[in-house]
């Protein structure tokens, strides 16, 4: 197996990844549209930075790469603010902390405040590349293909189960990720299928998402190896890096690391604060 080194993690590795998650997001959004017509679901660029309108309560109704690429002036700021504020939702931004140091006096002056925290991680990846954990030689995975779409959709919502307040929202998911142009991966264990992942491509970047296991299939090593292939998958592709994105101190982010990601930045949300 070839071992590639890591890339210091700079701004223009930081560019990259923002820019990557910035495209897998608006691949969701633009689903969206298609999946709920009426959902009003749509995406704009601004001065480099990506603002996701994805519903009034969606997690991805926020921007992606704030001052990543240029700085941010107030005329951007307002521009992207109006686009929520028209739209009935909350302003968001996930920021970088290589984003250009201007944006965060602006985002200061404009009465934003810190809500949440994201670690963004990375590894090198090769088209030879094997964990060090090997995969459940029992569990074959495979790119889901048209015919996939409504098995894809059950299992990962079965995957979901334990989380009956969400059912309705991740009911929606499925049928959203069904429209997607994202990359879907199915695992079966004895042709049934156990497991799903999903993953967008850009700029050589692999963005990892969507791993959901139905519950009596758990612990048999289906996530493991949907890790494997995705990430050969994406080297095939012409990727170098993949990443993921996790709360600080999670169970994502120790699994991520025991599989040769490390933490290139921690991201900070800012929320509008349009009250007392």
């Amino acid at each position: 197996m070839t071992i590639q080194p890591y890339p210091f993690a700079d701004l223009s590795l930081a560019q990259r990844l923002e820019n990557a998650e910035a495209h897998g997001n608006a691949l969701f959004v633009e689903a969206r549209a298609k999946a709920f017509p009426d959902s009003g679901a749509e995406w704009i660029e601004v001065a480099g930075t990506h603002a996701m309108f994805d519903g009034i309560d969606s997690p991805i109704s926020q921007t992606f790469g704030l001052g990543i690429s240029q700085p941010i002036t107030p005329d951007d700021l307002q521009l992207i603010e109006q686009f929520f504020l028209n739209r009935g939702t909350g302003v968001f931004h996930e920021v970088s902390p290589l984003a250009d140091p201007s944006t965060f006096g602006l985002l200061n002056e404009r009465g934003y405040r810190p809500i949440e925290f994201t670690n963004v991680l990375f590894r090198p990846i090769t088209s030879d590349l094997r964990l060090a954990v090997t995969p459940n030689q029992q569990v074959i995975v495979r790119l889901r293909t048209p015919e996939d779409a409504s098995m894809w959709s059950e299992t990962a919502l079965q995957g979901w189960s334990e989380y009956v307040e969400l059912m309705d929202f991740l009911r929606d998911m499925g049928k959203v990720h069904a429209k997607s142009d994202a990359l879907g991966f199915l695992a079966t264990l004895n042709s049934k299928p156990i497991a799903t992942g999903m993953m967008t491509i850009h700029g050589g970047i692999a963005l990892l998402a969507g791993a959901s296991t139905i519950p009596e299939a758990r612990r048999q090593g289906a996530q493991l190896a949907l890790l494997e292939y995705r990430l050969r998958y994406a080297a095939d592709q012409g990727c170098d890096i993949a990443m993921i994105a996790t709360l600080p101190g999670s169970a994502s982010q120790r699994n991520a690391e025991r599989h040769g990601f490390r933490i290139a930045y921690t991201r900070i949300k800012w929320q509008l604060v349009t009250g007392p």
